[in-house]
C-alpha cells in the first residue's frame, strides 16, 4: 500500500512524463492502484486539509487514471476532455505534489469528460466551475503538465 511518502514532489522528473493508456489486460491492476490513490489522498487531507482528486502519476503510476472522491469515489480510466468552453476563469490552484504553494491559473468554465469507469463501461460527464477546474488540473498530470507551468504570470505564486 502506497503512503504519503510515495507522493512525487515538485521537481521529480516523472511528474513531467506523458502517461500511457490503461489497456483491458491491466484492468485487474486498477483496483490496487485506486486503493493506493485513495489512501494517499486521505493522508494529504489529514495533513494539509485539502484534496478532492489525485492522478496516478503523482504516485509514480504512469497510467491515464484519475481518482476523485468528493461525495463518493469516482474512477476515471483513460479520460478525454472535450467541449471545453471558451469562457475561462482565474483561480488559485493547489496541488498535492507541492502542498504549500498556490498558483494562479486560468481554466475553462465547463467541459465534458469522456472516460471508462472501473467496470470498463464508457461514461460521459458534463462538468462546470470547480469540478471542471479540478478535472483539468488532474488531466494535466496525465500529460506531464503541472499548474506551475500554467501560471498566469511570474507573480502568480504564493504560499498557502
Amino acid at each position: 500500500m502506497k503512503t504519503l511518502s510515495d507522493l512525487l514532489l515538485l521537481g521529480d522528473p516523472r511528474l513531467y512524463e506523458i502517461c500511457t493508456p490503461i489497456v483491458l489486460e491491466e484492468k485487474p491492476l486498477v483496483t490496487a492502484w485506486v486503493a493506493d490513490l485513495h489512501n494517499v489522498m486521505q493522508e494529504v487531507r489529514a495533513k494539509y486539509g485539502f484534496g478532492r482528486a489525485i492522478a496516478a502519476p503523482q504516485l509514480g503510476i504512469m497510467k491515464r487514471l484519475i481518482y476523485m472522491n468528493i461525495e463518493k469515489p469516482v474512477v476515471f480510466i483513460n479520460p478525454e476532455l472535450v467541449n471545453l468552453s471558451e469562457e475561462l476563469f482565474e483561480l488559485w490552484d493547489d496541488c498535492m505534489s507541492f502542498p504549500n504553494l498556490l498558483v494562479k491559473v486560468k481554466r475553462h468554465q465547463s467541459l465534458t469528460i469522456k472516460y471508462i469507469d472501473e467496470n470498463w463501461q464508457p461514461q460521459e460527464w458534463v462538468m462546470e466551475d470547480s469540478l471542471s477546474e479540478l478535472l483539468q488540473h488532474e488531466y494535466d498530470h496525465l500529460n506531464g503538465v503541472l499548474c506551475t507551468m500554467r501560471a498566469i504570470d511570474d507573480k502568480s505564486f504564493k504560499w498557502r
